[in-house]
């Protein structure tokens, strides 16, 4: 038995959803992580924001493919242009969301080069901007995704829920 069949035993199957969610949201956190602290170290040393709004919007597009052919794959009571349309519009509020406590941290709290050293400008930014930004975006997002983009099949006339989409495994 693998590890995937044991977690799927002793996951209960409302928590599954859930799980694949987070696995997503870590995969795309590295890319997104990975990207900011690439380019914030390098050629967007100056400009925190843009190197951020760069690496999600990177993750933001692995994020919809993951989610939608995985973690979300049953369900789908979208055309996939509406679905798809949703979802990056959620992104959008759930960048703005990523984005508040990095603007927060460099522009009110002043940590930034000019007032500190490099090192705990890093260290700032990153918290801010890779993890305190992102928890509450992601929270905001799960939310956004399960009630809005990606839909419950709606069950037929004979009380039965439609099969759901054929996914990549």
């Amino acid at each position: 038995m693998t590890l995937v069949d044991r977690i799927r035993e002793y996951l209960p199957e409302r928590y599954r959803q859930f799980a694949k969610f987070l696995i997503v949201g870590g995969v795309t956190w590295v890319i997104d992580a990975g990207l900011y602290t690439l380019l914030s170290h390098t050629v967007l040393a100056e400009k925190p924001l843009t190197a951020k709004i760069i690496s999600v919007l990177v993750s933001m597009i692995v994020n919809y493919v993951l989610n939608r052919e995985w973690s979300f794959a049953q369900r789908g009571g979208r055309e996939k242009h509406h679905e798809a349309m949703l979802f990056f519009l959620f992104n959008g509020i759930g960048l703005g969301i990523n984005l508040a406590p990095l603007a927060i941290s460099r522009y009110v709290f002043n940590f930034n080069p000019q007032f500190h050293t490099p090192t705990f400008v890093s260290v700032a930014d990153f918290i801010a901007a890779n993890l305190v930004g992102t928890a509450l975006a992601m929270g905001f997002r799960y939310w956004a995704y399960s009630k809005y983009v990606f839909l419950e099949l709606p069950a037929t006339e004979s009380g039965t829920t439609p099969p759901p989409r054929e996914t990549a495994r």
